[in-house]
């Protein structure tokens, strides 16, 4: 009897990730796409109905969400806490804490940036100072964590660490920072966090790597501090850098790189720009740059049918939403003054999150901005990336996670 339970435990440990779940930042790929059940075209007046709420604490990092689980990364008190929440009810499950003593230099949220990661029954967060944790999904228990910024002698830098873990394979790979022991991007392992491999001596960006394959070639790509890296996932061995960071120390990566094809699009503010990128053979051919077409200053844009969807200008100065052809980089449409967000592509639709608790569904059109319906939902300020599983919306701001329906 004891060999089929062991395989069961198994089974359910590794219960694989559903084109209903949003396990990580931007979903699934990475790449802000839904691809989950269909959605309403419209809403009700008073806006999508409310599921729950549950009040949270300080913190700058959306949800994951997975096999009927929120998993949610947020600061109580002088504690960083990880919960896993009923993603019908909205009630806790289990919950785990550890002490952080993180002050912002700004007086900006002191709580953790960077969304949690679930993949193979796992959860890893990142928190604000640098503390990398794996626990498992289905209790809470701990399992292993890494004080990357102690371990690796990381600078603080403007905002704490932000850049959510990429998990490939039985590798977690982190933009660490730690430029003195050649630990800019680091690998750890997945079971246990010992230290696999090191890369580069760049300093840690507040962009989220992705991963692809390009040419038959798979890619970890990472939008450092310094600009873009593709490395080998498995070695370490970079087979690709591109610099791309403004001039000024003042200034911040936190977009994370979006491929279509063999086309990487890099975004950043601070007169920094944007450019397209084809990949052949660990080579890099640009198609476009420009400092004036679509500059994300921390929200990552879309892709539909060859069309960029996103933010361009910093978001103190009141931003425009825009649609930019991936090709050539010419600007389809603006509208200016829009202000600050972040943006998902859902049923060829674009679902917009603002800044200011407004949610908005928009046509996915080069030809002009369409609006469809917007709602007003939280107070405050919303800067969390939003998930999307299964027809809900999870949004958060200062002190609430809401649950939205969708369908």
């Amino acid at each position: 009897m004891r060999q089929p339970i062991l395989f069961l435990i198994c089974l359910l440990a590794t219960v694989p990730i559903s084109a209903e779940d949003w396990p990580q930042v931007l979903g699934s790929n990475r790449d802000g796409v839904y691809a989950g059940v269909a959605l309403a075209g419209t809403w009700p007046a008073a806006g999508p109905p409310v599921l729950w709420k549950h009040p949270v604490g300080q913190g700058l990092a959306g949800v994951a969400v997975v096999s009927g689980r929120v998993i949610l990364f947020h600061r109580v008190k002088n504690e960083e806490v990880v919960e896993s929440l009923n993603a019908v009810t909205g009630k806790t499950q289990w919950r785990f804490a550890y002490p952080t003593t993180y002050r912002d230099d700004f007086g900006f949220d002191e709580g953790p940036r960077a969304v949690p990661v679930v993949a193979d029954g796992r959860v890893y967060t990142f928190g604000a100072e640098g503390e990398l944790t794996a626990l498992e999904l289905s209790t809470g228990k701990h399992l292993w964590n890494v004080n990357v910024m102690k371990r690796f002698g990381v600078r603080k830098g403007y905002f704490g660490a932000a850049g959510s873990p990429l998990v490939e394979g039985r590798r977690v790979l982190l933009n660490a920072g730690g430029r003195d022991q050649n630990a800019g991007i680091v690998a750890f392992s997945a079971n246990a966090g010992a230290v696999l491999w090191t890369a580069t001596d760049h300093e840690p960006g507040y962009s989220s790597p992705t991963v692809a394959t390009l040419g038959g070639t798979r890619y970890a790509i990472f939008l450092t501090r310094e600009g873009l890296v593709g490395l080998d996932p498995a070695s370490g061995a970079v087979r690709f850098e591109q610099r791309w960071r403004a001039r000024s120390a003042a200034s911040v990566n936190a977009a994370t790189p979006l491929v279509v094809g063999d086309v990487i699009f890099i975004s950043a503010s601070y007169d920094t720009g944007a450019t397209a990128v084809r990949v052949a053979k660990d080579t890099l051919t640009s198609l476009w740059e420009s400092k004036d077409v679509l500059s994300n200053h921390y929200a990552t844009s879309v892709h539909a049918d060859g069309v960029l969807y996103g933010f361009h200008g910093r978001q103190e100065f009141g931003q425009s939403f825009r649609a930019v052809d991936l090709a050539t980089g010419r600007v389809r449409w603006s509208t200016d003054r829009f202000g600050a967000g972040s943006v998902m592509l859902a049923d060829g639709r674009l679902l917009i999150a603002h800044e200011r608790g407004d949610v908005i569904l928009a046509a996915a059109t080069p030809k002009a901005f369409h609006q469809l319906a917007r709602a007003s939902v939280l107070s405050g300020t919303v800067r969390a990336f939003p998930a999307l599983a299964d027809g809900v919306l999870y949004l958060r701001n200062d002190d609430t996670l809401v649950a939205l329906d969708l369908k």
